[in-house]
């Protein structure tokens, strides 16, 4: 992903998130050098994005998102899949992240490339208030 897509992002947020990130935030993140982002397009307009922070040998997934007209296309897990493959392609230990409980369909596209639940956090998730499921995808 670069910045002629944090436009497109941004609105990603606003469009799959009840506290969406600000333009502005994705920017400072996408600028850090630590952090991981990959932009799905088409005829130049983002229909998906991932972003992940990696801290030593730990990936830490902030926002996976999809726009409504192009899910179940393959999008998620195509980008679920580049971030698998640069975990191993630089020695991560693990990646990880939080869903909400009821975001079946996220949590199966998870466990389709070994992420596993590894605990709970209760009433992690406001508007509505919601417990996050932490699945976590360990490399050996």
């Amino acid at each position: 992903m670069t910045a002629e897509h944090l436009d497109g992002a941004a609105r990603l947020e606003q469009e799959c998130f009840s506290h969406p990130w600000s333009r502005d935030s994705l920017k400072s993140e996408l600028e850090n050098p630590k952090s991981v982002f990959l932009a799905a397009t088409d005829d130049n307009k983002v229909v998906g994005y991932v972003g992940m922070s990696v801290v030593i040998d730990e990936g830490y997934i902030f926002n996976v998102a999809v726009t409504e007209s192009y899910r179940r296309k393959g999008i998620g897990s195509a980008l679920i899949r580049e971030l698998v493959t640069y975990g191993k392609k630089h020695n991560l230990c693990f990646i990880t992240l939080e869903v909400r409980q009821s975001n079946s369909a996220a949590i199966s596209l998870y466990g389709n490339f070994g992420f596993i639940k590894a605990g709970e956090r209760k009433n992690y998730y406001s508007a509505p208030a919601e417990n996050a499921v932490l699945m976590t995808k360990y490399f050996t």
